[in-house]
């Protein structure tokens, strides 16, 4: 059964600043509870273009993210490529203008590889994606 997590944080500065950091992968350890960052494979273009390979390393769990969407300023997507016992794990960050700062809404939806887990991991995600969104929002004021 597909699962979604929908979470929303609101952080005073314009779209494109909040934009910048999604889109630099070494600077989410600095704003996040993430442990630390490492490319492991260039993107279409720029080495963190479409398709590029960001390994996230948090209390020794691995997530190796693929980036699938990228609209400045609008929009940041990345795809679960291995790391948690999800299938088709998509999240999507998008940005909205509002009264000189940015709605940010992080959703996401994936199946659990381990039947009946669902519960747990939307739980355990959408904890996780909170704080994810809250220091984005407090590292752009």
């Amino acid at each position: 059964m597909v699962q979604r997590i929908s979470v929303h944080a609101r952080a005073s500065a314009p779209a494109d600043t909040v934009y910048a950091l999604l889109r630099d992968g070494a600077s989410w350890p600095k704003w996040s509870p993430l442990g630390s960052f490492e490319l492991v494979r260039e993107g279409d273009g720029e080495p963190e273009g479409l398709g590029a390979i960001r390994l996230f390393k948090t209390n020794g769990v691995r997530s190796y993210e693929k980036i699938v969407a990228l609209e400045p300023g609008r929009r940041f997507g990345y795809a679960l490529e291995r790391g948690l016992p999800l299938r088709d794990y998509v999240a999507y960050v998008d940005l909205s203008p509002r009264d000189g700062g940015t709605d940010i809404h992080w959703h996401s939806t994936f199946t659990p590889k381990i039947p009946g887990s669902g519960w747990f991991y939307r739980w355990f995600l959408g904890s996780f994606i909170k704080r994810v969104a809250a220091g984005l929002a407090r590292a752009t004021a």
